[in-house]
């Protein structure tokens, strides 16, 4: 298996070129395309939103490939599509081409953006993916950095069209080898060893897991919302409080920094704190920042260092709870589910900012951010500090096997009102070695139960973790996890 800053910088280099040739790529080459075939602009910049409604709508099933085949072919198929559709829209001969080329293009954004990259670190990695997350989200700060300044360069040397083909170049000459060469394949032995969701087959997902599903999908679907309103009307939303364009310009080029800081900052806690706390402080940030410009409380810049801090934490929360709530034996299906919801609800606000704009004016756009921001923090308290019970079966498949931890050989009560999993208090006792003779293993696992003295009635309700492991069946396999897809 690769080394994991080797795993975790491919997939760096391909989150700067993916993003910067999709979702960033319009800011820069909307305004040549259009005049230079007089397309109206609105309908080139919505070629974008046409992207992430088709990457929406192909999320889940992606999830669910990742789970089953691991992230290599799946990000190597996207570097292909994305190339393919780039091709198409620098060849494109009249509008409705181009926007098949932004399908093309959508297909290879839901293969290759965050959510895909986030799903096969939770498949190499389980429990301990949370850093490389963290460590793939700074590098993918850098998108807008690297390829607007280059997206520029090649429309000043070789127009908007020799810019969408050398994109298309770039990603068979660079993302596609990436992916074929630094991402462990999937069904390799090598890769899933040691990983605490392998391997676990799914349950049925229980009532606290839903809940906190279904709260986990409101908070994403609000701050995706304002994410894709603010992105594409924060110039005219600055302008209307009276700065000037230059001004305007120069306020919305620190969000991208800010987003870069905030998340050195996480990244320097180290995993001190639950993920859920990242978030809260992502939707707490982006409040703050969006009210201040509603309600003129701070600074125009102020407001803008807090909104791009909450943004930037906000996409490391977005991989990192689904993987602390639900655990991850799941998660890769677990994030193609939560993607769809978000980016439906990003690719349509523009288009709801529009109409607010142009009807209702500035001042009612920027309340309706601070009443979506103020509905964010509603439901993000509403979601609460836990451990799903395939992330305890998990490490407690890790500490058996290594032989020099301790380790209870007990059983794991799941209550199904809150989907929390937890052991009754035992003596604890050294697992011993796989060399170890199996009669001392049983003797020390029938004192252990002995101990424990379970009622026949609380035995019915408590799922007893593994049968006496052998050679033959690996302890992992006896562990019964929750099902998250």
């Amino acid at each position: 298996m690769k080394p994991r800053w080797q795993v975790i910088s491919a997939l760096g280099v391909f989150q700067i070129l993916a993003w910067g040739s999709s979702v960033y790529l319009p800011a820069v080459l909307a305004l040549p395309i259009s005049q230079d075939t007089g397309w109206p602009l609105p309908w080139v910049v919505g070629g974008v939103s046409v992207g992430l409604l088709v990457s929406a709508a192909a999320s889940p099933q992606v999830g669910a490939t990742i789970a089953a085949r691991g992230g290599r072919p799946v990000l190597a198929l996207g570097a292909v599509l994305l190339a393919l559709g780039l091709a198409v829209l620098g060849l494109s001969p009249n509008l409705p081409i181009f926007l098949m080329g932004w399908i093309v293009v959508g297909s290879g954004m839901g293969m290759g953006l965050y959510d895909p990259a986030f799903a096969t670190l939770g498949r190499l990695y389980g429990s301990d993916a949370r850093s490389a997350i963290t460590t793939l989200t700074l590098w993918g700060g850098f998108a807008s950095t690297v390829c607007w300044p280059l997206s520029a360069f090649m429309v000043d040397h070789v127009g908007w069209r020799g810019a969408c083909l050398a994109y298309a170049v770039l990603h068979v000459c660079v993302t596609l080898p990436l992916a074929l060469l630094f991402i462990p394949n999937g069904s390799d032995p090598a890769a899933t060893f040691g990983r605490r969701d392998a391997p676990l087959a799914p349950l049925a997902p229980l009532a606290g897991e839903r809940r906190d599903f279904l709260l986990l999908v409101g908070v994403l679907v609000l701050c995706s919302t304002i994410f894709g309103l603010v992105s594409v009307h924060l110039l005219t939303l600055l302008q209307a409080r009276g700065e000037t364009l230059a001004a305007a310009v120069a306020f919305g080029a620190m969000v991208g920094p800010s987003q870069v800081g905030a998340r050195v900052l996480e990244m320097a806690g180290r995993g001190r704190h639950h993920p859920l706390w990242t978030m809260r402080a992502a939707v707490a940030l982006t409040a703050v920042g969006v009210c201040a410009l509603a309600f003129d409380i701070l600074p125009v810049a102020a407001a803008m260092v807090f909104y791009g801090a909450g943004n930037g934490i906000l996409s490391i929360a977005r991989g990192t709870v689904p993987l602390a709530l639900f655990g991850p034996g799941g998660y890769a299906s677990v994030m193609g589910r939560l993607a769809r919801p978000a980016q439906v609800a990003q690719a349509l606000a523009p288009t709801v900012g529009a109409v607010l704009l142009a009807h209702m004016g500035s001042n009612a756009t920027l309340l309706f951010l601070a009443a979506l921001s103020a509905a964010a923090i509603g439901v993000v308290s509403f979601l609460r500090e836990r451990r799903s019970a395939a992330a305890a079966g998990g490490e407690l498949v890790q500490a058996a096997s290594n032989g020099t931890m301790t380790a209870r050989l007990s059983l794991i009560s799941v209550n199904t009102e809150t989907g929390e999993a937890s052991m009754p208090p035992t003596e604890t006792a050294p697992i011993p070695p796989q060399t170890t003779d199996q009669n001392d293993l049983k003797e020390a696992r029938e004192r252990l139960f002995q101990d424990s003295n379970l009622s026949d009635d609380e035995s019915t309700k408590q799922r007893e973790i593994g049968d006496e492991p052998n050679e033959k069946q690996p302890i992992s396999s006896t562990i019964p996890p929750v099902r998250t897809d």
